[in-house]
């Protein structure tokens, strides 16, 4: 449930087909994930998820599969 969310958030966030979120989607392997689409996507997180991502996992969350190890750490399972 929480990973089709996060799918979802990461297609929205940078205009990209859902299809296209799996665990190889990584920074800059996309030229839609760029640092404008990268701040976006950190905004939806935190809305989405209700947490405050710290400024260390910001600039970690460098892949799909990154983003829900991030996200485990703040209490959401996956």
């Amino acid at each position: 449930m929480n990973e089709e969310k996060l799918r979802q958030l990461f297609a929205e966030s940078l205009k990209i087909p859902v299809e296209r979120v799996d665990d190889s989607l990584a920074y800059t392997s996309i030229a839609e994930w760029d640092s404008i689409g990268h701040m976006v996507l950190i905004a939806a997180i935190d809305e989405a998820f209700d947490v405050m991502l710290e400024t260390d996992d910001v600039i970690d969350l460098s892949s799909f599969a990154k983003a829900k190890q991030i996200l485990s750490k703040y209490g959401v399972a996956f």
